[in-house]
This record gives structure tokens, C-alpha cells and sequence, in this order.
């Protein structure tokens, strides 16, 4: 539910009670341990908690990645699983962690040649979709199948090109811009297949300042203009920037609710630097779908402010009330940024 940005009463308080249920039943150590998660470790940099429904080409929700492994080990190959499990359990036992690496690499090239199989033709792909109806009711869990293949095909090329990649880039603009696009131009040419939007996904982790990845997409465009930019080869990079700001939006709805000021200024300072940045950027934005999507966003960071306005603590009513009582008038985004540095002023006082 907290994926789909919904509310549940008393969740939070839930989900602490569950975490230290795991952790005083020792569950956490073995997890440390688990032969899924080995599985999966090698492509793990681009699982978000996003549903499938609403990821973008470069990310893998990992709400998929129990039934797909469920479907693996109850459907898809049973025995292997088995064997792989218990291969990997043993070598974690002795502290052979090089060796389990091993077992899980040579297990997923084999789940990734069934995978092939499995998906060649319409029937496979009906056949696939009912087997994992099994396990989860998204309907998009399939298209997190064909993205868990692609990413095992070229997991070697992501570990080098996260390599390569600065550890943290504080600004991405000049050689550090050029060196990065150079990078991408390389494993893009290298791969086929849809993997760039991994590579991207991937970079954006690197970023300090995660918006700027729309200059890998402005700086290789024909012009300024959206239209321009939407034909670049990293067009996607605005679609991950625009997915990252929902994701802030809520963690703030998420922090308003809690009453975590602290966590709700700094989503939603970040939320407006990412919104004035988008339409400094790219020109002409509004008039794109990206245009439509950032107000829809917006209107959504206004509405949940709207919302819970009641549950923010005393004091704070003098800023974010002044936007409150404006909303009605259309000019709440106007306003939000208007009262960025506001807000962070007076919460850092």
C-alpha cells in the first residue's frame, strides 16, 4: 500500500513491530544469507519500491522479485532451484563467499537460457503470465520477467560501466557531462537489446543532485525545446528525474503524515529544486507530456500538503499556511517555490 502511496492507520508503527519481530528471530541474518537474494544481487542497483504498473524501462520493482522467484523455483526449474539453494547455503556456511558468487552466476545464466524459452511465443508468454498469476496479482510482473532477463544479459557490462563511473558527482556539466556521455555511448554501442535504460538508471545513482541526469538528454538534443530533447538518445533520463520527484512526493506525504518535519523539508525542498531545474532545463516543457506530468506531480505535492496541513506541528503555520490559503486560487506551485528557502529557514532555525 505504501508503494501506491496509499495510507494505512497505525502502518508505520506496524512495520517497526515487524522489522523487530525479524530481527529478534535472527530472520535478518539469514536473509544475509538467502539464495534469492544472491540471485538477484548482481542487477540489485535497479529495484525500487515502485509497483510494476508504474516503473519506468530502467527500473525493476522489487515488489516482482519474490513471485518471480517463486515462479522459478516452484514452476520454472524446480530441481535446479533446489540444487542452487542448497549450493549456495553450503558455501555461505564455510565463508566461501567468492564460491557462492560462483554458484548463483552460473544458476542465473541457466534460469536466464529457460527464461529465453519460456518467453519465444505468444503461448509461452500465456503460459508465463498465468504461472505467475500464481503468485501475485500484477499484471505487470511479466514485463518485470523480460527486465530481469535483460539486465542478467548484461549484468557484466553494468558492473563495468558502475566502475568506470565517478563514485559521486557533485555537478554534472563540462568534461565530468562529456566523460559520463562517453561512458554510455560505449555500452550502448556495446548492447542491444533495451539495456540502456538500465545504464542510465544506473548513473543517476552517481548523481549528487539526481535531476541533473536531463543534461545527458539536453546536451545530446538538437535544440532546447522539449520536442528537441524528447528525440535525444537519453530522452529517458527526464522520465527517471520525473519518477524520482514522485517518489520524494511520497516520501513527503508519507513524512507529513508521521509528523517527521525534519524528512518532509528536505523531500520538499528537493521537490522544488527538481521542478525549477526541469523548467529551467528543458524549454518550453509544459507544452510536452512531460510538461503534463510535472503539474500533475505538483498539483499532487499541493494537494497532499492540503491534506494533512492539520497534522503539521505548532509554529509551522506561518509559512506553509500562507500556500495553504492560496491554493484555491491556482497559484499554490507559484507560491511552494516562492517559499522554499522560507521554509528551509525557518526549519533550520
Amino acid at each position: 500500500m505504501q508503494m501506491y502511496g496509499e495510507t494505512m492507520p497505525g502502518g508505520d508503527v506496524l512495520l517497526e513491530q515487524l522489522r523487530a519481530e525479524f530481527r529478534g528471530s535472527g530472520e535478518t541474518h539469514d536473509r544475509l544469507g538467502n539464495p534469492s537474494r544472491h540471485f538477484f544481487q548482481p542487477i540489485e542497483a535497479l529495484f525500487v519500491n515502485r509497483p510494476a504498473e508504474r516503473t519506468n524501462p530502467g527500473q525493476i520493482s522489487r515488489g516482482s522479485l519474490s513471485p518471480i522467484w517463486e515462479w522459478i523455483a516452484n514452476d520454472l526449474l524446480r530441481t535446479m532451484t533446489r540444487d542452487y539453494s542448497d549450493k549456495v547455503k553450503d558455501a555461505l556456511i564455510k565463508g566461501d563467499a567468492p564460491k557462492a558468487r560462483t554458484i548463483a552466476r552460473d544458476f542465473q545464466s541457466k534460469v536466464l537460457k529457460s527464461l529465453e524459452g519460456s518467453l519465444d511465443s505468444d503461448d509461452g508468454i500465456r503460459r508465463a503470465r498465468s504461472a505467475l498469476a500464481q503468485y501475485t496479482a500484477s499484471q505487470a510482473a511479466i514485463e518485470d520477467v523480460r527486465k530481469v532477463m535483460t539486465a542478467l544479459r548484461v549484468r557484466d557490462a553494468l558492473e563495468k560501466l558502475d566502475r568506470a563511473l565517478p563514485p559521486k558527482v557533485d555537478e554534472l556539466h563540462g568534461k565530468v557531462l562529456a566523460n559520463v556521455r562517453g561512458f554510455l555511448d560505449a555500452f550502448a554501442a556495446e548492447q542491444r537489446g533495451g539495456a540502456l535504460p538500465f545504464a542510465l538508471a544506473l548513473a543517476a545513482r552517481h548523481l549528487k543532485r539526481r535531476w541533473q541526469l536531463v543534461r545527458l538528454a539536453t546536451s545530446t538534443a538538437q535544440g532546447r525545446g522539449a520536442a528537441a530533447v524528447a528525440g535525444s538518445r537519453f530522452a529517458l533520463s527526464v522520465a527517471i528525474v520525473l519518477d524520482h520527484l514522485d517518489d520524494l512526493r511520497l516520501g513527503l506525504k508519507q513524512a507529513l503524515r508521521s509528523d517527521r518535519l525534519q524528512v518532509a523539508k528536505d523531500n520538499l525542498a528537493d521537490i522544488y529544486e527538481i521542478e525549477t531545474a526541469l523548467r529551467d532545463e528543458i524549454g518550453h516543457l509544459e507544452t510536452s507530456d512531460w510538461g503534463r506530468t510535472l503539474d500533475g506531480l505538483m498539483a499532487r505535492v499541493a494537494a497532499d500538503l492540503d491534506a494533512e496541513f492539520h497534522r503539521l506541528p505548532e509554529g509551522t503555520q506561518h509559512v506553509l499556511g500562507a500556500l495553504h490559503r492560496h491554493g484555491a486560487q491556482g497559484g499554490l506551485i507559484v507560491l511552494m517555490r516562492r517559499g522554499r528557502d522560507a521554509l528551509r529557514s525557518f526549519v533550520t532555525h
